[in-house]
């Protein structure tokens, strides 16, 4: 088989790409990434020079360009990863999230209409569901949990999935979407949490917390999440979401702990500042329904997975050193440098 992974520069979509290449060494995959600023060609090194792959610098949202691609590799599969993905950002700036997340999708989903695929498959967040009460760990997030959104990323995934679902119903396409919780692990962008924490604290920089930290995440192993979604596009039925949970819930506070118990640096590092407009409170995911399908289940303890990614960071700091740099600086600086440091 042939298959397009799009946003495959990425943190995901490039631990999809390795697993899938390991895993089918018999397909041939084709990674479809346009470089912003969270993907990064080095991440791809140790698979560039392989047969059965090929990169390919393209927007999503560039449609000459998408069908062009399509009539040279003729795929079977499209798992689309590419998407504007850190809330932060979209509160900053929400249109360039509703170009890629909204239109880069339909794009993609044209182009299967046009050239025809045997699954086409949405890479969605439990961030579509809103968020549930601390004070409530009974709840949890279900496939038909009514989408309730707080953001303008978690908007822009959800209008996404409505899309999918409608090109499922209208035109037939065929057409699986996966939501997950947290993902961490190697490769991810400096400016997610953990990999943030961890890059301050080894420069022994402040570690900023939003609010109290007691913000509660479900949190998924790269890895695990790379396991489900080869299931679901393989053996998923057609017209499915399926929820991807790793049943690890931790608040913000303890994992910023942790890093720097794993690390031996103190707590004096951690500052928190003033909170995020509109954060969610927690999240927590289900995942009994691709279980009992599919047979699948997070395999990776978070105890486990943050030892292994602490580690995969300190193994690998030209890779992340070579990224916190020019552009990212100025987002940092402007993200946490400017807000209120709370008492």
């Amino acid at each position: 088989m042939t298959i397009i992974v799009t946003g495959g520069a990425g943190f995901i979509g490039s631990n999809f790409i390795f697993y899938e290449l390991d895993k089918h060494p018999e397909d041939r995959i084709v990674c479809l990434d346009a470089l912003t600023y969270a993907g990064s060609l080095s991440t791809l090194q140790p698979v560039m020079d392989k047969e059965n792959f090929r990169f390919v610098k393209l927007d999503i949202r560039d449609r000459e360009g998408v069908y062009k691609l399509f009539e040279e590799e003729k795929p079977d599969i499209i798992v689309n990863f590419a998407a504007e993905s850190h809330v932060d950002r979209s509160i900053e700036n929400p249109t360039i999230f509703l170009e890629t997340n909204i239109i880069g999708t339909s794009v993609l989903m044209d182009a299967c209409r046009k050239y025809g695929i045997q699954r086409y498959h949405q890479v969605s967040t439990d961030e579509v569901y809103g968020d549930l009460p601390i004070d409530r760990p009974d709840l949890f997030f279900h496939e038909d949990t009514p989408i309730h959104t707080s953001s303008p990323y978690s908007t822009s995934k959800a209008s996404a999935d409505l899309l999918v679902m409608a090109y499922h119903r209208t035109y037939g396409l065929p057409v699986t979407i996966s939501r997950c919780s947290n993902n961490y692990g190697p490769y991810q962008f400096p400016e997610k949490l953990i990999p943030l924490m961890i890059a301050n604290a080894l420069a022994d920089k402040p570690l900023p917390v939003y609010g109290e930290g007691k913000n509660v995440r479900d949190w998924l192993y790269v890895e695990d999440h790379c396991k489900a979604i080869d299931l679901i596009i393989r053996k998923g039925k057609e017209g499915e979401t399926y929820n991807i949970g790793g049943h690890n819930e931790m608040q913000n506070i303890q994992i910023v702990k942790l890093i720097c118990d794993y690390l031996g640096k103190p707590y004096s590092l951690i500052e928190h500042v003033t909170d995020r407009k509109g954060h969610d409170q927690r999240y927590a995911i289900d995942p009994t329904k691709i279980h009992e399908e599919l047979g699948w289940l997070p395999e990776t303890m978070f105890a486990d997975g943050i030892k292994k990614t602490i580690q995969w960071y300190l193994d690998h700091k030209d890779w992340w050193e070579n990224i916190i740099s020019g552009e990212y600086q100025n987002y940092y600086q402007k993200m946490y440098g400017s807000r209120k440091v709370l008492d």
